[in-house]
């Protein structure tokens, strides 16, 4: 048994002695026998109860979210075997015969039994808000440090060693060649950079700064691939303040470059756009490029989409989703759907 698990049981033990007492002391002052008899019985009968009932959870509930309700049976068992142990065992030290009180009072033992059954229900019900609060908080921990990984995971798969070196690869070229150029790489690469950067520490960002560096993304690949890419984005201006997931594009732009054209010789034309439609924003992206074969050059379930599909999934449930599909002129069609904030 681990030491803090030890240390729970112990204070929960305190706590029943603390309780038992004062049900003792309750009992002294109503009148029934003396304080000494009394504390004895009560902290029999209580410490017996509350044995039977937290040992026998720990045995019976692994995950108190969905096996709680074991509890039912649980507590009025054990507060009446509790009870029944525990009055033999004051009978024995007091030298009574057995069960005597209850031939002689039956009706004063069945409401001290009605009675440990209140307290023992009032005690587990306080004792299980706790545990569940306390597995809550843990639950709440762990999605932190889940969030915490994605995000970083994430961040990793936008600054791609191998996107990165090849850019940097072709910086150096540029140099020496066309200095004016590899200067206009240099400055997209550090946009892109530092817009991945920060996307990372925040949770969301306007539409705006999503295409900005989209924009930035796309023009350092041109470079590298020259004519062989075109692109366009279309923002419209109502929606450039809207409120949308930090690196939710990206994904999306890099499997229709990286997977959809970069590896063709024709290479081809990437839109990317936003538009209203009703009470949602509708984010789409569509490549002329090798589409969605058998040769399956569309990854339609890697890390980076799955990642967008969750994080829409975890804000706004089952209002949103992301679509990947054949474009209407042949290549690939990615699209984001959720609700818009604004």
């Amino acid at each position: 048994m681990k030491r803090d698990e030890t240390w729970s049981i112990g204070l929960r033990f305190l706590q029943a002695a603390v309780v038992n007492s004062l049900i003792a002391l309750g009992l002294t002052l109503w009148g029934r026998s003396s304080f000494g008899s009394n504390f004895v019985y009560s902290q029999l009968i209580g410490l017996s109860i509350w044995a039977l009932i937290d040992f026998g959870r720990l045995w019976l509930i692994d995950d108190w979210d969905t096996q709680w309700h074991r509890l039912v049976i649980l507590v009025p068992v054990g507060v009446a075997a509790g009870y029944v142990l525990g009055t033999l065992a004051g009978d024995g030290l007091h030298g009574r015969p057995v069960l005597a009180h209850w031939l002689a009072q039956p009706r004063h033992s069945l409401g001290m039994l009605a009675m440990s059954l209140v307290v023992g229900a009032v005690v587990t019900h306080y004792f299980l808000s706790r545990e569940r609060l306390a597995s809550a908080r843990q639950r709440e921990l762990a999605a932190r440090g889940l969030a915490t990984e994605s995000r970083l995971k994430l961040l990793e798969t936008q600054l791609e060693p191998h996107m990165l070196f090849n850019t940097l690869a072709n910086l150096r070229a540029l140099i020496g060649i066309d200095p004016a150029r590899s200067q206009q790489m240099l400055d997209h690469l550090i946009a892109y950079l530092r817009a991945t950067l920060q996307a990372s520490r925040a949770a969301t960002h306007p539409l705006r700064a999503e295409f900005d560096r989209v924009r930035d993304y796309l023009e350092l690949m041109s470079i590298r691939m020259g004519p062989r890419l075109s692109f366009a984005l279309q923002l419209p201006a109502e929606l450039e303040d809207e409120p949308v997931p930090t690196l939710l594009l990206q994904p999306l732009v890099e499997n229709s470059v990286l997977h959809g054209l970069e590896g063709r010789i024709a290479g081809g034309h990437v839109d990317v756009s936003a538009r209203r439609e009703g009470s949602d924003v509708v984010l789409e992206v569509t490549d002329t490029g090798s589409g969605l074969g058998a040769a399956g050059e569309q990854a339609v379930e890697g890390f980076g989409l799955a990642q967008t599909r969750e994080r829409l999934a975890t804000l706004y449930g089952a209002a949103a989703r992301v679509e990947l599909g054949p474009g209407a002129t042949g290549g690939a069609r990615a699209m984001a759907r959720f609700p818009a904030r604004s």
